[in-house]
Order: structure tokens, then C-alpha cells, then sequence
């Protein structure tokens, strides 16, 4: 399936998914197998985790701080996820994928409320301020990826000024905001067993 993991690459031709669509090997055009049950829930955990870059253990502790909370586990689960740090600066459109958002946060280009925060990882919360640092504005990386994300509307959760590299929470997401391919519901299903 395509996640959309390789920025502005996945728009194009040149998407690995577009050229090679089936599995590695030299059967891998032969193979036809149907996924039912487990394999169905492991598939969408596992969609999860690579669309946000996630080990599984940091997974898993999301899933459990999702599961003590109130409300629904799925939705809540997806809230955290939403709320990473480099999650946040590709929503914002500093970013063109969220593996480049991550190195940019790594990196410690990013401010949040006027601090450099480099944990990707890192939960911002409702009102916080996410900013490019002033030396880190003139970064190619970050100029294309500002350039690409132009015609692109920000989450409503958030709002953003992109000629001075900045972006606020204004709420935290909710589902309806995350429009991305996952099933919470088969995650939280497979956490239950």
C-alpha cells in the first residue's frame, strides 16, 4: 500500500510502490495470499508504525498510555501519534516527508514556545508554538519542502504562517483530522489478545 513515506517521490513515477508493485523475490509475482484475522491486524499495526516511524516498544507504550486514558482507545492511540513533534513540523509543511521532518528536529532546527527541542518524539500540546530556527530558514531542504507544501492546506488543528516558519496548535486532532489510511480499531484489537 502506499503511505506516501517518501515526500514528493510518491507523487511521481519514480515511487518504489508505482514500479514494483509485489513482493521481493523471484516468485514474488506468483504470490497471492489472502491475509485474514491476525495477519489483517499485524498489517495495520505495522502501517502505523512505519507511517510515524515508531519502534515497537515506543508503539506499544503509546498504545498503553492510549488504553488508561478515557475516550476511545483507537482515536486516542492516533491523537499521540498526531502530536509528535516531527509529525507536527511535516503537517506544517516544513518538511516534504516525515523522515526528513524527523532529521530537521534531530538536528535542532526546530523551536517549540521559543525553546530548540531535538526529540522527535517530543508531545506538543494545545497552544504551543512550533518555529524554524532564524540560521535554519535559509536551509535548502526546508525551502523546497516550504515551496512544495504551499498549495497545501494545513490541518484544521492547526494553523500556520509559512513566511516566517512558523506554526501554532490550536487543538489537539481529532479523527476526523487524520486522514490517513489506518484502522485503529484492528490495532487496538490486536493489543487486546
Amino acid at each position: 500500500m502506499k503511505l506516501f513515506l517518501k515526500g514528493a517521490k510518491c507523487y511521481t513515477d519514480k515511487c518504489p510502490i508505482e514500479k514494483r508493485n509485489f513482493a521481493p523475490g523471484q516468485h514474488g509475482k506468483d504470490r497471492k495470499a489472502k491475509i485474514v484475522g491476525y495477519g489483517l491486524q499485524l498489517r495495520e499495526k505495522q502501517k502505523a508504525k512505519r507511517t510515524y516511524f515508531t519502534l515497537e516498544g515506543q508503539f506499544r507504550n503509546y498504545f498503553e498510555k492510549a488504553a488508561r486514558s478515557r475516550g476511545v482507545t483507537g482515536e486516542l492511540l492516533l491523537q499521540q501519534l498526531e502530536r509528535r513533534l516531527d509529525n507536527v513540523v511535516y503537517r506544517l509543511g516544513f518538511a516534504s516527508a516525515r523522515r526528513q521532518a524527523r532529521q530537521i528536529v534531530r538536528h535542532g532546527h526546530v523551536l517549540v514556545n521559543g525553546r530548540k527541542v531535538d526529540v522527535p518524539s517530543f508531545q506538543v500540546s494545545a497552544g504551543d508554538e512550533i518555529a524554524i530556527r532564524e540560521k535554519s530558514n535559509k536551509l535548502i531542504v526546508i525551502e523546497s519542502a516550504k515551496e512544495f507544501a504551499s498549495h497545501q492546506a494545513p490541518p484544521n488543528w492547526l494553523q500556520v504562517d509559512r513566511d516566517a516558519y512558523k506554526g501554532r496548535v490550536l487543538a489537539l486532532p481529532k479523527r476526523e483530522d487524520i486522514n490517513l489510511p489506518i484502522n485503529e480499531q484492528l490495532i487496538v484489537e490486536l493489543y487486546s489478545k
